[in-house]
């Protein structure tokens, strides 16, 4: 038997049914089951009802289906201590940005798109594995979101500075890169994978525990990550934003050494210590991979070396995801 759409059915019966229109032979009454001497108009109003019922059902459905829920999603999925969370945020409403709380901090969220927001939180070596409870605040609600954390083991070194480099830190510098820390720029200047700012061999990772002059560092963690190298090697910006932060021995930064601070937008920052050379000023807008400084051996450092710190939201945590999977 012949299917009809709605439509197709209704221009059928006007064009078909019509006094006007040619008789149907028997054989077209036995394909469409039609009887044509049946009165035209009772038929054409009962189909004239029957329409608007079906038209109304269907308008009151979409007015009753409930609004979309917060829709939520962590990356990566299964973090370990370090890692930057990525949580993306999809609202209904425009122009109102969600927030997300963990650890009863809260942070920042940034539009992506129209109704789409993304959120970065900082893990650390210091943290207790397990699950963390996440609170994301949008659309009049909150949605309760739990994330496992996995523990990661760090190694310990042990570090014997001279009297001169283990001097404390003036509070000069101490006041300058903990202000530089707290930059939270909404325009997002990197994109993509952040690149490796110096040529030199990796000597100290991530995380590393250690012990100065035999005396253990407690709620110490190594903030980033060193790169060895000759005196003079080129120092690039791994990624674009601006100079925000620099200092100079000469002008206090006797531990940092020679400084340079990069704001690369929405609370993340970086910051390379021990420079020999400064190359840059504060202001300047640098691109990914464009030259800052050179490496060097200034402040409380062994030899000369590069140390990478990277900050969310003024918490050192692991750029190497940042440089292998992006966090874009």
């Amino acid at each position: 038997m012949t299917l009809f759409s709605t439509t197709s059915l209704t221009s059928y019966l006007l064009t078909r049914l019509h006094p006007a229109a040619p008789k149907l032979t028997l054989r077209q009454q036995r394909k469409y089951k039609i009887r044509v001497q049946s009165p035209i108009k009772p038929r054409l109003r009962q189909l004239r009802k029957t329409l608007t019922m079906m038209l109304i059902a269907t308008s009151t459905s979409l007015l009753c289906e409930p609004a979309r829920a917060l829709q939520v999603q962590v990356q990566p999925e299964n973090p370990q201590l370090g890692d930057t969370l990525s949580v993306v945020i999809e609202t209904e409403t425009v122009g109102i940005e969600p927030t997300v709380s963990m650890q009863q901090k809260t942070y920042p969220s940034f539009a992506t798109s129209p109704n789409r927001y993304r959120a970065l939180l900082p893990t650390t070596p210091l943290d207790q594995p397990g699950t963390l409870q996440l609170q994301v605040t949008g659309d009049g609600e909150v949605k309760n979101i739990s994330v496992p954390l996995r523990n990661r083991s760090f190694v310990t070194q042990r570090i014997w500075l001279s009297e001169s480099a283990s001097q404390p830190a003036t509070e000069r510098e101490l006041n300058l890169v903990r202000e530089f820390k707290k930059l939270i720029t909404p325009q997002k200047f990197w994109n993509g994978r952040f690149l490796k700012p110096s040529s030199g061999r990796v000597s100290t990772v991530f995380g590393v525990r250690r012990y100065y002059n035999g005396v253990f560092a407690n709620n110490y963690y190594h903030r980033g990550v060193d790169y060895a190298t000759g005196t003079g090697s080129p120092v690039v910006a791994p990624a674009a934003g601006r100079v925000a932060l620099v200092g100079r021995v000469s002008e206090g930064f006797r531990v940092h050494g020679n400084t340079v601070g990069v704001d690369h937008g929405q609370g993340v920052t970086s910051i390379f210590l021990h420079l020999n050379t400064i190359e840059v000023k504060s202001g300047d807008f640098v691109q990914a991979g464009q030259r800052i400084g050179t490496v060097g051996s200034t402040g409380a450092s062994t030899g000369p070396h590069l140390h990478w710190g990277l900050y969310v939201h003024g918490v050192s945590v692991d750029p190497v995801p940042w440089r292998f999977q992006g966090l874009n």
